[in-house]
């Protein structure tokens, strides 16, 4: 009997150490989880890019219908002018209270026509970033370069179409294009014409 009790702890210890994973088991698994959070890690930046920049295309979108109802409103002439909102933690647009201003439609394209709230005195067209966008409409000409970095400036060029990402000539004075520089995908133009 103090054989087989012998022998039966025996094979409990034999049974014991191999229950449990080994070091080369162990190193796999922490490997495969380390490859899973490195790509996790790797592309999210790239996907918040992303949304970043569909919400700015959705931001264009908004500042051509904008253009499309003052348009209505002011027989047909389209807004001109640069209005460089001011960049801080308060949004507040102090700019807009000066004589200066009053008079640029550009600013009051931004103060009349983009704003979700009741108060036209806070700029609520702002980058998904937190940076207020300022906007530059003007005339196009054969000079104009696209932005080769991201300013949060939207140019609106009168009398324009586009060709794929870079605008260009149109012969018809209403037509506009709104050229915006993304932050991961290039340069977005779209028209009113299409």
């Amino acid at each position: 009997m103090a054989t087989s009790r012998a022998k039966n702890k025996n094979n409990m210890l034999y049974k014991d150490t191999r229950s449990g994973f080994t070091i080369i088991e162990v190193v796999l698994v922490l490997a495969i989880a380390g490859l899973i959070f490195l790509m996790v890690f790797i592309a999210l930046p790239q996907l918040q890019r992303a949304q970043r920049d569909t919400q700015r295309r959705n931001d264009i979108i908004k500042l051509q219908s904008a253009i499309e109802t003052f348009k209505g409103n002011n027989n047909g002439r389209l807004p001109a002018g640069k209005c460089d909102v001011p960049d801080s933690d308060d949004p507040k647009l102090g700019d807009f209270t000066a004589s200066k201003d009053r008079d640029n439609s550009a600013c009051r394209l931004i103060k009349e026509y983009m704003h979700d709230n009741n108060d036209a005195s806070i700029n609520t067209f702002t980058d998904p970033g937190g940076q207020t966008y300022d906007i530059v409409i003007e005339k196009y000409n054969d000079a104009f370069n696209a932005p080769n970095q991201m300013d949060h400036i939207m140019h609106v060029l009168t009398g324009a179409t586009c060709d794929g990402e870079l605008p260009m000539k149109s012969n018809n004075s209403r037509d506009f294009v709104i050229v915006y520089r993304l932050e991961g995908s290039g340069v977005y133009c779209h028209g009113n014409n299409g």
